[in-house]
């Protein structure tokens, strides 16, 4: 099965993509993955990634389609997978089609996880990093047992701004702007699952794998 897992950042992409390629017995293909590896082994595709990122900028589109072309063609996608982080945008949607089609095959599934905004801002906006030992508590779903100390280390607590809600509002803008037009996009191709995303985490699997299976029998 080749499915693709889209959805705002603090959906629980990368928790959810985990369980759902370990239910289905495919290998989870993230772009964060990728990139780390092809930069920490120093492939020539990572080197001209790192070089973007030591200035600061975003990898060029052309870079990020290699490394995840490249990674497709290993043996154990060959059956199947799960991308997670990819596509980002329309122009990554359709090359990825166009990879496909030359390879004979095509997406199954486009799962998208489904959470509001003020959702998102409750989970990213909670979290709260140890300055010692780097650990991430949350206000609400785990909180430590003395406010604004780790419960590890006894290392001070705080929230970083990246977790910020200005700086949360901000990437739910970017997402929509630039990851919303694929729901259209594979809405019209007729492979958009939604699924409600809210609640705990195993019952958000538990929906996954629910609307997934329509599509195994």
């Amino acid at each position: 099965m080749r499915v693709v897992l889209v959805g705002p950042p603090g959906a629980g992409k990368g928790t959810q993509a985990q369980f759902i390629a370990s239910h289905l017995s495919i290998p989870k293909i993230s772009t964060g993955d990728i990139f780390r590896h092809n930069v920490s082994t120093g492939t020539e595709l990572g080197k001209q990634a790192r070089a973007y990122m030591e200035r600061g900028d975003l990898v060029p589109d052309e870079v990020t389609i290699a490394m995840v072309e490249a990674r497709l063609a290993e043996d154990d996608a060959q059956a199947g997978f799960l991308l997670d982080g990819y596509p980002r945008n329309l122009p990554q949607a359709e090359t990825l089609r166009k990879l496909l089609a030359e390879w004979d095959t095509r997406l199954d599934i486009v799962l998208e996880l489904v959470v509001d905004d003020d959702e998102v801002v409750r989970r990213l906006s909670g979290r709260r990093t140890c300055r010692r030992c780097g650990r991430i508590w949350h206000v609400l779903f785990e909180p430590p047992a003395r406010e604004g100390r780790c419960d590890d280390c006894g290392g001070e607590l705080f929230q970083r701004d990246d977790d910020s809600e200005l700086t949360i509002r901000h990437r739910l803008e970017v997402y929509a702007k630039q990851t919303q037009p694929l729901i259209a996009f594979y809405a019209d191709e007729g492979i958009l699952l939604g699924i409600d995303a809210t609640g705990p985490v195993e019952e958000i699997t538990a929906r996954a794998m629910a609307a997934l299976r329509r599509f195994l029998l």
